[in-house]
């Protein structure tokens, strides 16, 4: 076994880790030192730290990192439009790499011998917890519980709980799991585990049904500057309260819904839901903003590198040069992303309507077919033979 004589624990105060502070204490006769990072779960974190300390952690720790979040690592992968197969805009994802490192730094000033989490052996976040801990201080040893202890259920660990009376927001009827922050929800376990199972309305906590929400649609601004988005209806505001703003505004419009079938790290398929709201509304303006200002081959570079970009994310490599490379070249297109895109919201959809800006490309002289059309309309043959040309060849020796 090895010799840990304290350790920093990623404390959520759900199920997973209220056992947790106990069994290591059990497992390890180790001191237990909890962090809690304000991601934006909107609840009172007060109380999360008097549960820490009741279950026998000899200190906790709490901490609003909200806007370092959105700031540092939301809007890097924002300015790509990065989206997980296509959907996932990432928000648990995101998370990780920032507690990871603040449980470092704690882990430093504490002298601690290890790091620990709440993950699973089949889940996506053991992968980012343990590798962004070695990337920042490769001696660091990190124990995950749930990869080796003797608990086998969800159920097993509720009445482990009520074993140890360690009090756990979570019940047999409705099991499921939830990881929330200012970015997104995401939702699992219990009956969503089969596919074939439609998600209950009483899941969703961010967003009304589309089907209750306002029967006339609404439409919003969004103003860019480099990229980033700095106001709302033309009220400018910090991050913070841009994004609970637009959570606010889309999820009353049932916009933000995601359940998909999502490839995980390890291999295997799993069952997602999410709710995004923000994410949804800010993507969407954005990628029309993006359509606007930047040519035909940057547009799609990025897209592809977006593509992974999201997977660097997702399988924990946010402490990778290659995200950093990436970065740099985000922030290279992005120094023309200023303007302003109209949103209409309306039933569960989001959809840009109207852009502007002073970067456009977009020439209407260029594109109109009325009578103030500049472009000459001779040269398109030959652009058409020049462009053709290889495929022209080609047939010829075909046939």
């Amino acid at each position: 076994m090895m010799d840990i004589k304290k350790v920093v624990l990623a404390y959520s105060g759900g199920l997973d880790t209220s056992v947790i502070v106990k069994w290591l204490q059990d497992k390890y006769g180790c001191e237990v030192i909890t962090y809690t990072a304000d991601l934006g779960q909107n609840e009172d974190l007060e109380p999360i730290k008097e549960k820490a300390l009741k279950v026998g952690a000899t200190k906790a720790y709490i901490e609003d990192v909200r806007e370092e979040f959105l700031k540092d690592y939301v809007m890097k992968a924002f300015k790509f439009g990065a989206l997980y197969e296509g959907k996932y805009p990432l928000a648990t994802a995101l998370g990780r790499p920032l507690i990871t490192k603040k449980m470092i730094e704690i882990a430093k000033k504490e002298n601690a011998d290890a790091i620990a989490h709440g993950s699973t052996g089949k889940g996506n976040d053991q992968v980012r917890f343990d590798v962004s801990a070695v990337a920042l201080k490769p001696d660091i040893k990190v124990l995950a519980p749930v990869r080796e202890w003797e608990l086998k259920s969800r159920d097993e660990e509720i009445e482990y709980a009520k074993k140890h009376n360690i009090p756990v927001p979570v019940t047999k009827e409705k099991p499921y799991s939830i990881d929330r922050n200012i970015w997104g929800l995401s939702i699992e376990a219990g009956p969503l585990e089969d596919p074939f199972f439609e998600p209950p309305e009483d899941i969703y906590s961010l967003t009304v049904s589309p089907k209750e929400a306002p029967d006339e649609p609404e439409y919003i601004t969004i103003d860019f500057e480099e990229g980033m988005p700095v106001a709302i209806n033309s009220q400018r505001m910090g991050l913070v309260e841009l994004v609970e703003k637009a959570n606010e505004i889309a999820g009353r419009h049932g916009v933000g819904r995601i359940d998909m079938i999502e490839n995980r790290l390890v291999g295997i398929k799993s069952r997602e839901i999410y709710e995004a709201p923000a994410a949804v509304l800010l993507l969407e303006a954005k990628r029309s903003l993006d359509e606007l200002i930047l040519d035909r081959e940057s547009l799609h570079l990025k897209d592809q590198l977006a593509q992974k970009y999201a997977e660097l994310v997702y399988y924990g490599y946010w402490f990778s040069e290659t995200r950093e490379a990436l970065d740099a070249f985000a922030d290279v297109l992005n120094k023309r992303a200023t303007g302003t895109v109209k949103v209409k919201l309306y039933k569960g959809t989001a959809t840009a309507v109207a852009r502007k800006s002073d970067y456009a490309l977009y020439s209407k002289q260029l594109a109109t077919y009325d009578p103030t059309d500049t472009f000459n309309h001779k040269y398109g043959e030959a652009f058409c033979y020049i462009w053709g040309l290889p495929l022209k060849v080609l047939g010829q020796i075909r046939k």
